[in-house]
């Protein structure tokens, strides 16, 4: 008996980027046919994600069983490896192909490369397919090991991309980032040991029966490691101190694909967590104020930066708390508002990241002090100010109508408790347009010649040896070029951002179909035990 269409499209998103970075690292002499590989291959993933969204949509969710080795029900033991997709995780994969298609476009038309004539064979292209299959097992994984298998694989690929050029700063910064990354996997290790011993079982579903029987006191036990772990991640408050240093750091492209789903995939593994696997686990007012403080510690943080990498740093941990306090608020539309929120943040920070590239490409630094009167290139000021915008959740833009989405959710919930989140959300998003309008205000609006630094972004690179990223951008002849295969994709995401909001009723209905099959854990058990009975049933007739 044959597989069906989703049986065979479910492992692609894993598996094309998988066998792009191995041709693409085989081709390393030969440039122009890595990025035809790289391209294919992830546009090919675009169109997989797509269909797999429809038909998770129409069909239900999807479960594959790799190999027939499927969870204890279906007598295989405990060893199964499932992948599958329903709603949530067929639009984290759509909004992320997207974005990983559009980065490394943008990479291609950058130049990025880190071999030089000595060193012909570059890793940047093997390197971020590596990562884009990693993301893509996140997503699709069914049990805790293989979603701990995925951390791995896009982790020690982001290593290798962050520290791309081995500048002081790269290094630096990627060393801090490397020792965070390996804590969070250790106490993540730690949590799955504790999960087996409880329950002797991996797989989700199976875990959300049988840890209905398991006691309270365990269940939060358990809950807490595996949210310390995942809150590293997704750089929750207190866990966020890590984020600032380390991408600022890092080249345009690289920093806009951590920064638009890395931490994403922590929030998704938290609502695994949070709604599948441990319900009622006692914690949600502890995730409660978590989301509070990562809202305001975030934004008052960025106030107080002079640098737009580290301001949109700093709001990128901002945002998080805005995703968090939907999820605990435990409720459809609180959970409903928060998968909107991502989709909408993964595009909108993207898009940010890609134009303060842009912005050193045109201007040779991001250091508020030495920007001015950018709006004399009118293409440039667009791309900035409409995902500018829609960060500071100005209608009627998407981030108006997640924002909105939430403290709704916060108001029905009605606690004393949600209703100081509801506060803090609406400060939080008015300080997140003051320091966007800052920005607007110092880079865009202000003349050149009053910038206080300006004459020093033309002087010689020996009067920039205070600033690593000058001196490398002033040793280059492009600054002051904004090649086409940066903007197009630039604009591209911009168009993404701006769907998001003509479709809003779509995408919310989509959005709310995707919280109710969350929040219904029956949905989830049902489609993957049942499926690996069905492929275990079939592998046996064969």
């Amino acid at each position: 008996m044959g597989l069906d269409l989703g049986s065979i499209l479910t492992p692609l998103p894993v598996l094309l980027p998988t066998l792009g970075a191995a041709a693409t690292l085989i081709a390393g002499r030969r440039p122009r046919m890595q990025r035809t590989i790289a391209l294919s291959v992830l546009s090919a993933v675009v169109a997989v994600c797509v269909t797999l969204l429809y038909l998770v949509d129409k069909n239900g969710t999807l479960a594959l069983a790799v190999g027939g080795w499927g969870p204890t029900s279906a007598g295989l033991g405990p060893l199964g490896i499932m992948l599958v997709v329903d709603r949530l995780s067929a639009l984290m994969l759509v909004v992320s192909s997207i974005v990983l298609v559009a980065v490394v476009v943008y990479a291609i038309g950058q130049g990025i490369r880190d071999g030089g004539e000595q060193q012909p064979t570059s890793i940047f292209l093997p390197t971020y397919l590596a990562l884009a299959a990693g993301v893509c097992m996140a997503f699709l994984a069914g049990d805790l090991f293989n979603l701990f298998v995925g951390f791995e694989v896009l982790l020690n690929a982001s290593f290798v991309l962050l520290t791309i050029g081995a500048s002081a700063d790269r290094v630096r910064a990627g060393i801090g980032y490397v020792m965070v990354s390996m804590l969070s996997s250790l106490i993540f290790l730690a949590g799955i040991a504790l999960v087996y011993a409880a329950t002797g079982t991996l797989n989700m579903a199976e875990l959300a029966v049988r840890f209905d029987s398991i006691s309270s006191g365990t269940r939060s036990a358990v809950f807490a490691v595996l949210l310390v772990a995942f809150g590293i991640k997704a750089a929750v408050f207190p866990l966020s101190a890590w984020l600032p240093d380390s991408y600022p750091t890092a080249p345009a492209p690289v920093t806009a694909v951590f920064a638009g789903i890395l931490t994403k995939i922590g929030i998704y593994s938290i609502i695994r967590a949070h709604a599948l696997l441990l319900p009622g686990a006692g914690l949600d007012h502890v995730l409660l104020v978590a989301a509070l403080l990562t809202m305001l510690v975030g934004i008052f943080g960025a106030i107080a930066q002079s640098d737009i990498k580290r301001l949109l740093s700093f709001t990128l941990v901002s945002h998080i708390g805005f995703m968090m306090f939907g999820v605990a608020l435990s409720n459809q539309p609180g959970m409903s508002g928060a998968i909107y929120y991502v989709a909408h943040h993964i595009i909108v920070q993207t898009t940010l990241f890609l134009v303060l590239g842009l912005i050193e490409r045109q201007a040779g630094t991001s250091a508020l002090g030495r920007l001015g009167g950018l709006t004399a290139t009118p293409l440039l000021a667009f791309v900035f100010l409409v995902p500018a915008l829609n960060l500071g959740g100005i209608p009627p833009f998407s981030g108006f109508i997640g924002k909105v989405a939430l403290l709704q959710a916060g108001v029905l919930n009605g606690s004393v408790l949600a209703w100081t989140l509801v506060a803090g959300g609406v400060l939080t998003s008015l300080l997140t347009l003051l320091v966007v309008a800052r920005v607007w205000a110092k880079a865009f609006w202000r003349p050149r010649a009053e910038a206080p630094g300006a004459d020093l972004v033309t002087a010689s690179p020996a009067a920039l040896l205070d600033d690593a990223d000058d001196v490398a951008l002033s040793q280059r002849d492009d600054v002051g070029k904004m090649p086409v295969g940066m903007v197009g994709p630039t604009l591209a995401l911009v168009a993404v951002g701006l769907t998001l909001t003509v479709l809003a009723g779509p995408i919310v209905g989509y959005s709310q179909r995707a919280a109710t099959e969350v929040l219904d854990r029956s949905r989830y058990i049902t489609a993957v035990l049942s499926g690996a009975d069905a492929h275990h049933d079939e592998a046996g007739g064969r």
